[in-house]
């Protein structure tokens, strides 16, 4: 693409979120949430007219802007009926996504010094903008969207491979395969929701074990502790007289330095364990439910491809809707890999059938 293309594209995109953080921030009660969006809206409306700028001295027209109110009304009823917090996780995608854009831009063409230092501005008010809504979402315990996107994922793939790869078996037993495919559901999504469980504890434990480490090492020998800190910075890349200078004038805070030496976690371990395993089992549901009403498996195999095809279109496209991500790029993406996992489990189980002789 022609690099006057990309920025005519930049500027569509920057409009578009000045706006939809504009009607967002209006739309919300919440106060402090409501400047911080109107905030970034004002620098996003900045960061357009930067681009607007870069044309116009190319002598390149302004391009129209087309705002989408289905993603804006969308988000709106999110915000209203669910919760403002689970808007920001989608806006975080869509800012990673712009940072990323630019970046690759300012290594791809030639820009004067001005053009660049303002470039460099906004890549990193993109990505000040991506902190900002991460520590939103981590208020309320919305960390990432993603997590239950993933989960369901991981649900509809596995269990439409399970009941795929049966149904090769099992040809005139739909509901075997049905009983079988949600068996091996529950057993995921326990598995699953176990394993986030056992997961954000650990963290939690391996937290307060360092913690107990390091005040025990700060009442012993508190110069060891600022050691240690300096080693952390050493192994980030930071040099040597940079990390001595950065760990003696913090040497003194002893919670300054635990704060940067231990990860903290504001989880719930119990939350989390719920929340993964609902999200797999929600996603076992599409693939397993035509196996408990259709006559043969060869009919409800159809049927169970395309529930887990249109369920995984439909979240591939709200979060290209409300990423910015584009919708084809991850429609294709989730659907194509989930059916060759079909195909492959098809094949698989077709081929146990015929060695061990399986006739049912």
């Amino acid at each position: 693409m022609k690099k006057t293309q990309l920025v005519e594209q930049f500027y569509i995109d920057e409009m578009n979120d000045y706006i939809t953080y504009l009607e967002i921030a209006n739309s919300i009660k919440n106060k402090e949430l409501k400047e911080t969006l109107l905030g970034i809206a004002n620098i996003e409306k900045e960061h357009a007219n930067f681009w607007k700028e870069f044309l116009k001295k190319r002598e390149e027209k302004e391009p129209n802007v087309k705002i989408s109110k289905i993603k804006i009304q969308l988000l709106k009823i999110i915000a209203k009926f669910i919760n403002p917090l689970l808007v920001i996780s989608f806006l975080e995608l869509g800012e990673a996504n712009a940072y990323e854009k630019y970046y690759r831009f300012l290594k791809s063409f030639s820009l004067d010094p001005e053009e660049e230092k303002t470039l460099k501005k906004i890549i990193l008010d993109e990505i000040e903008h991506e902190t900002v809504f991460a520590k939103e979402t981590e208020k309320t315990g919305i960390s990432n969207i993603r997590d239950f996107v993933l989960g369901m994922n991981d649900g509809l793939v596995e269990i439409l491979g399970v009941v795929t790869g049966l149904s090769a078996v099992y040809l005139d037993k739909p509901f075997i395969v049905a009983v079988s495919g949600l068996i091996v559901g529950v057993a995921g999504a326990l598995s699953m929701g176990i394993g986030a469980f056992i997961s954000v504890r650990s963290q939690r434990q391996v937290n307060e074990a360092i913690r107990e480490k390091l005040q025990v090492i700060f009442d012993l020998a508190p110069e060891r502790a600022v050691e240690e800190f300096k080693e952390k910075l050493l192994e980030t890349g930071i040099p040597e007289d940079l990390a001595e200078e950065i760990s003696k004038k913090l040497g003194k805070n002893k919670e300054a330095i635990k704060k940067l030496l231990i990860k903290e976690t504001d989880e719930n371990e119990i939350a989390s364990g719920l929340f993964t395993g609902f999200a797999y089992i929600f996603g076992v549901l599409f693939p397993v439910l035509p196996y408990f009403i259709a006559p043969s498996s060869m009919v409800a195999l159809p049927f169970s491809i395309m529930f887990a095809g249109f369920a995984l279109a439909v979240v591939a496209t709200v979060i290209s809707m409300l990423s910015g991500i584009n919708i084809k790029k991850k429609i294709m993406e989730m659907v194509l890999s989930a059916f060759f996992a079909a195909g492959v489990s098809y094949a698989f189980g077709f081929l146990m059938q015929n060695l061990f002789g399986i006739n049912i």
